[in-house]
């Protein structure tokens, strides 16, 4: 089965593939993306071509958190950007030695090792960036624990074709990661001790990782290229899992996080006393998240949350919903443990997150928000005062 199956109050996610649905043996593949018989991404809704790069960023002054014998922390990010053209390379989804990793970890032997290295992706690698000068907003992107920050791509991609600049983090030594020269580091934070202030640990790191990557891209000697397009004062996150708490936690670190998004994630930390004023969206799926639901920690913090809000669950999805884990278990014929279709839970994944970055980002007014919608009768709005979603 390909699944996330843990709950989403569990920071210890197990890997994202889990059981196998088959005993047969992988074969080996073609690792171009896009071949025959390999998954492929949804297409982005926006009017831009999207153009991906890496960056390896090293915060040499801050010993790594999880190994304290590495002094800098090292961290591998992912951007994705509206593009001025369709470039010739598209972009590699895992190499076919991640794509072993990944599949390995959850215990997968019916599909080949190498088949996510041949995910069809819709961004090209290194292409010119499109855009004026300070006129982008930009995302942060967290995955889960456990998780590489290729599994929010389809996300990405599409918040890059409507406009945005989207970074997406991997957090080291919380899952594998790739370095230049091929060096992997593998999830050293898995060994650790899981008692109560873990979850809080997690959190404080990847808020100094945010804030960190923030600096990098848009202070007085940014990493990337493209870094003058970005406008500093239209700054959002989103997260899965912890990293959804991780969006709380950074907004409370650094004022430039103006808005954010918790995707199925439990928080750990609760908020200061005075509370946050800055818009934050709840996006969970039912079963886990409802206000009357096994995780009490959103109606905690519902309660410190002094600004813009909205509370929506999703009928039939799970924790991995909100990824691109189930668009890819659908294509190639696995479980992944939701009622809910990887392509329906993307697109309102895609629709809702887009929205609520549009509105706050882009000050544009978005009905989608406010009420229930016929077109996605899945998703049900929150009122924690009456412990009723409709």
């Amino acid at each position: 089965m390909l699944a996330v199956v843990a709950s989403a109050s569990c920071v210890s996610a197990p890997p994202a593939f889990s059981a196998s649905s088959s005993g047969q043996a992988p074969a080996a593949g073609s690792t171009t993306p896009g071949a025959p018989g390999a998954p492929s991404l949804p297409v982005p809704s926006g009017s831009h071509p999207v153009g991906t790069t890496s960056l390896h960023l090293k915060d040499g002054p801050r010993r790594d958190p999880w190994v304290p014998t590495v002094k800098a922390r090292e961290l591998m990010v992912s951007l994705w950007y509206p593009a001025k053209s369709r470039g010739k390379r598209r972009a590699q989804y895992m190499t076919p030695k991640e794509s072993e990793v990944f599949l390995k970890g959850g215990r997968i032997t019916g599909v080949p090792y190498d088949v996510l290295s041949r995910t069809r992706t819709h961004a090209f690698t290194d292409v010119e960036p499109a855009g004026r000068r300070r006129g982008l907003p930009l995302v942060v992107l967290s995955p889960g624990f456990t998780q590489p920050r290729v599994t929010l791509t389809a996300l990405a991609e599409d918040l890059a074709s409507r406009g945005y600049v989207v970074v997406g983090i991997d957090h080291t030594y919380e899952s594998f990661a790739t370095f230049p020269g091929g060096r992997m580091t593998m999830c050293a934070a898995c060994a650790v001790g899981k008692d109560k202030d873990f979850g809080g640990k997690v959190v404080g790191v990847r808020a100094a990782d945010v804030s960190f990557v923030l600096d990098e891209l848009t202070g007085s000697r940014p990493r990337w290229k493209g870094s003058a397009l970005i406008d500093p004062s239209r700054i959002a996150m989103a997260g899965q899992s912890v990293g959804g708490a991780s969006a709380l936690g950074a907004m409370v670190k650094d004022s430039r996080v103006r808005a954010g998004i918790d995707m199925d994630g439990s928080t750990f930390a609760a908020l200061p006393a005075g509370g946050l004023s800055r818009p934050f969206l709840f996006l969970g799926s039912q079963a886990v998240h409802s206000p009357a639901g096994k995780d009490p920690s959103w109606a905690r913090d519902w309660k410190r949350l002094t600004g813009w809000k909205r509370w929506l669950v999703v009928a039939e999805a799970q924790h991995a919903s909100f990824t691109d884990i189930p668009v890819l278990a659908d294509q190639l014929g696995l479980e992944h443990g939701a009622r809910l279709s990887g392509a329906r839970a993307l697109e309102i994944t895609r629709r809702y997150a887009g929205a609520f970055f549009d509105l706050h980002l882009r000050k544009k007014a978005q009905p989608l928000l406010d009420e229930p919608s016929k077109r996605y009768p899945e998703v049900k709005h929150c009122s924690p005062e009456r412990k009723t979603c409709v």
